[in-house]
């Protein structure tokens, strides 16, 4: 298995890269593990936070290009690229998501992290898109995660130059939320996530759904979105409530 799955009782489910020996690096195999991971975090009653670590050294080298290369038509290389896609199933997971970054998180590594609502980095972390300058786009969702995340001229060295940055400039930027001691990286990673479980998974959803919708829409579609948002999730938590105390 190169993907493991595991589902706390603190309402945390933790999916973990385990390639460590080939650096974590996303093949077919890879990727149909992590949509059916992804969905089955989608689909549980109990799992208010996605935790995205990896074991080894490394978070993720990125793609496996090997495979897109040993296609037997260029047909069949853009099917695997596109259609057995996970990231996706991260960006529409309805629950906060967290990332623990560390050693190399390039192309397809760092896609998939940009795709999380935060993300912590220890000081050894490399973030990098070098796609473009294999001859490729960064097209797990890289132009437009940073793009969005950083407006596209801040992200323009990132995607043209395949500019690689330590985890101290990423935090700089904002591609990183917080910079944490190797040590304790993965303990704070848990922290933060049970953090976000602990709140009402309501309120939690609807503050992620506004604020993915506060880059798609007008200032005025946006606030109408916000109030239907927070009447939804007001009413959902009067029926727990009246649900507990019958």
């Amino acid at each position: 298995m190169s993907v493991h799955l595991d589902f706390g009782d603190d309402g945390v489910a933790t999916v973990t890269l385990a390639r460590p020996e080939r650096l974590n690096v996303v093949d077919v195999a890879t990727r149909d593990e992590l949509i059916e991971a992804f969905t089955a975090v989608r689909d549980a009653p109990d799992a208010h936070v996605l935790l995205l670590r990896a074991e080894g050294r490394h978070f993720s080298a990125g793609a496996d290009l090997s495979e897109f290369g040993n296609a037997g038509s260029v047909f069949e290389a853009r099917r695997i690229r596109w259609d057995r896609d996970p990231w996706m199933h991260l960006w529409y997971l309805p629950q906060p998501t967290v990332a623990a970054l560390h050693g190399y998180a390039l192309g397809a590594g760092i896609e998939m992290a940009l795709l999380c609502d935060l993300r912590l980095a220890a000081p050894d972390t490399r973030l990098g898109l070098p796609e473009t300058t294999l001859g490729m786009l960064p097209a797990a969702a890289g132009t437009q995660s940073l793009g969005r995340l950083l407006g596209a001229p801040a992200a323009t060295p990132h995607v043209l130059l395949g500019e690689t940055i330590d985890a101290e400039e990423a935090s700089r930027r904002g591609i990183v939320h917080r910079v944490v001691a190797p040590d304790t990286l993965e303990a704070e990673a848990l922290r933060v996530a049970r953090q976000l479980a602990a709140l009402d998974p309501g309120a939690a959803r609807g503050a992620k759904r506004a604020l993915r919708l506060a880059a798609d829409l007008p200032l005025v579609d946006g606030l109408v979105a916000e109030a239907r948002l927070a009447r939804l999730t007001a009413a959902a938590g009067a029926d727990r409530a009246g649900r507990t105390t019958r």
